[in-house]
């Protein structure tokens, strides 16, 4: 009875219960990883690595829900800072990915409203870029526009400023 922590020390039922959720909340966001993301992961513990397997494979509701209890069990007794740590890059990663998703529909916005005079400032971003195809893509724009057709051009014009992104030289 020595070895027992004292009760005004012990974390309390609710507290416990929420530590539990959580670690069930970080095991159903690993479950839900593809196996490429999951691979980028460092899990060093065999038993969670097979848990997670199982738990992928699961179709019932409940035995899904039983299985993530279980992988929430085996992380307390684990160190998490890697695995968090990795969670977090691919997040930031994803984050990185929407903003400059972003910026190219800005970017293909203001060439379409403005036309050829934002070519400029298009080639001054991508300046391993084509003034011609810009140009071109542009101008099918305004016709696809005027004559009231879907925005085809608009599109090609966003795949190519994406192309452009993905081959920019680094700086």
């Amino acid at each position: 009875m020595t070895d027992e922590i004292p009760e005004s020390e012990r974390p309390s039922k609710t507290a416990v219960k929420k530590e539990m959720q959580a670690l069930q909340q970080l095991g159903e966001k690993l479950v839900k990883l593809s196996n490429n993301e999951l691979a980028k992961i460092t899990i060093h513990d065999e038993h969670l690595i097979e848990a997670l397997s199982t738990a992928r494979k699961l179709t019932s509701r409940e035995a899904l829900r039983r299985q993530l209890q279980y992988i929430g069990k085996l992380m307390r007794g684990i160190d998490l800072t890697e695995i968090e740590a990795g969670l977090a890059k691919r997040e930031e990663g994803q984050r990185e990915q929407a903003q400059q998703f972003h910026r190219l529909e800005l970017l293909r916005d203001e060439l379409a409203e403005t036309g050829i005079s934002a070519i400029e400032k298009a080639l001054n971003v991508y300046p391993h870029g084509d003034r011609q195809r810009l140009r071109q893509l542009v101008m099918q724009i305004d016709k696809d526009a005027q004559a009231k057709k879907p925005p085809a051009a608009k599109r090609k014009l966003f795949q190519y400023l994406k192309e452009l992104q993905a081959a920019k030289p680094a700086d």
